[in-house]
């Protein structure tokens, strides 16, 4: 069993760094076809490959220490992810027995690739077994990427805005396991009753200091399976995606409009802050995507949301109706890389074209505010470019606007002039920014 899982996981690993493929789309598909079968150990499948996705540049690192640099430059990428499985699991699971994480490997690349490989497979991870002591490179920005597994032009980005010692904060950060984020729906129950709900069933949550409708679970998969959860009566949402909607302050009755909307947790949030009164107009080109705010929707029976799958940028009629709208932009998504295991691979993107199509988007969203209403800019990056100069730029484009401070509406220990700005390593979630804009004229 657990063989066919670390084959389940290689298949998926292999997709993912060839092809570019979500490994979190891949991890679903293949889960329901597992619990169809009823095969267990779907912890273990989403272990193996989110774990090795991330670690991916530090396993390459360590496995060349002990193969010849020049063949294993050579050496096909299929093989290569036989030893990042094996290496993972020694490194990484302390769950699984060192002889296990080696002959389990050693077996599968003699299933796939037959006696040869499974010899260098071998090797290799007896090599590191002997001798699992790690060189890295004397430079920080070098160290940094092979110790804590990131593309080398991603932390030369991050020293030149933070130096050293906040990169490397950042990127310790991010390689710990997340911490699961609840957020209570007010609509159906009450903070108090759901920590109670919980203890009594010894599952340990804790009040989130951001919010008062934001839970911390210590066991996320209780909470995940319990029935709470298909009822309606939480959600799992980092606590710095809620604070974007808890400054946005939608209030009862009004009308809103949500760009780029799906798949749709801060949608459901200001449905819930409305009361299921007014109406929310949900826009994203992603039919997928639009499909798990449905489902989202449905399970919080939220009747005030509708879904409208068209791009953001083409939406109409444009004209100044809304009382409130929010633009979650498009992003490098640098704040939540310790969740999303192959979003760093899949940098280094072109900022000055994501910056580009944010300036773009801002804009457009502003020519749907009404007078005295609220436009609000979110990102899930740290990146200055895509954050506070964006707005400034905007600003000084558009006298109309305003920036309202942030700490009128979110505690002040998550703002920073006037923005919500959540610092990973700092609040213990994921890294977000967010302004809030009011038309004044």
């Amino acid at each position: 069993m657990t063989k066919n899982i670390r084959h389940e996981a290689y298949d998926i690993i292999v997709k993912v760094l060839k092809n570019n493929d979500f490994s979190d789309n891949l991890l679903q598909k293949k889960a329901n076809s597992l619990r169809h079968q009823g095969i267990e150990h779907i912890d273990f499948l989403y272990q193996l490959v989110k774990g090795t996705v991330k670690f991916k540049l530090h396993l390459d690192y360590v496995a060349r220490q002990h193969t010849d640099a020049v063949k294993f430059e050579k050496t096909d990428l299929k093989i290569k992810v036989l030893l990042y499985l094996g290496l993972y699991q020694l490194l990484y699971m302390k769950s699984v027995p060192d002889h296990a994480a080696v002959n389990e490997t050693v077996e599968l690349a003699k299933s796939i690739f037959g006696e040869a490989i499974a010899g260098f497979v071998n090797s290799v991870l007896r090599s590191y077994q002997r001798k699992p002591e790690v060189t890295y490179p004397e430079d920080n920005i070098h160290r940094i990427a092979y110790e804590y597994s990131y593309p080398v032009e991603l932390i030369e980005d991050w020293f030149r805005l933070w130096g050293g010692d906040k990169t490397e904060l950042v990127a310790m950060f991010f390689n710990e396991p997340s911490r699961l984020h609840l957020r209570v729906n007010t609509f159906a129950t009450n903070t108090d009753k759901l920590v109670h709900y919980f203890a009594k069933r010894n599952v340990a949550c804790s009040l989130s200091q951001a919010s008062a409708n934001m839970l911390i679970c210590e066991n996320p998969l209780a909470a995940l399976e319990d029935v709470a959860f298909s009822e309606g009566y939480f959600t799992i949402q980092d606590a710095s995606a809620a604070m974007i909607v808890e400054l946005m302050d939608p209030q009862p009755n009004e009308s809103i409009l949500d760009l780029f909307a799906a798949p749709g947790g801060k949608c459901t949030y200001i449905a819930e802050k409305l009361q299921n009164t007014g109406e929310v107009i949900a826009v994203d080109k992603s039919p997928a995507k639009m499909k798990l705010l449905k489902q989202a929707a449905d399970r919080l029976q939220l009747t005030n949301i509708r879904m409208i799958v068209e791009d953001s940028l083409k939406y109409g009629p444009v004209a100044p109706a809304y009382h409130r709208v929010l633009v979650d932009a498009p992003c490098s998504g640098w704040g939540v890389m310790g969740r999303k295991a192959d979003l760093r691979w899949q940098q280094h993107q072109d900022i000055d074209e994501l910056v580009k199509l944010q300036e773009k988007a801002l804009n457009y969203a502003a020519s749907f505010v009404r007078k005295d209403g609220f436009l609000v800019y979110s990102t899930c990056t740290m990146n200055p470019r895509e954050n506070e100069e964006q707005v400034k730029k905007f600003l000084q484009k558009n006298p109309r606007f305003t920036l309202v401070k942030a700490e009128n509406h979110i505690p002040g220990e998550f703002t920073e002039d006037h923005f919500l700005k959540t610092i990973p390593y700092k609040h213990f979630m994921d890294g977000a920014f967010a302004a809030k804009l009011q038309r004044i004229g």
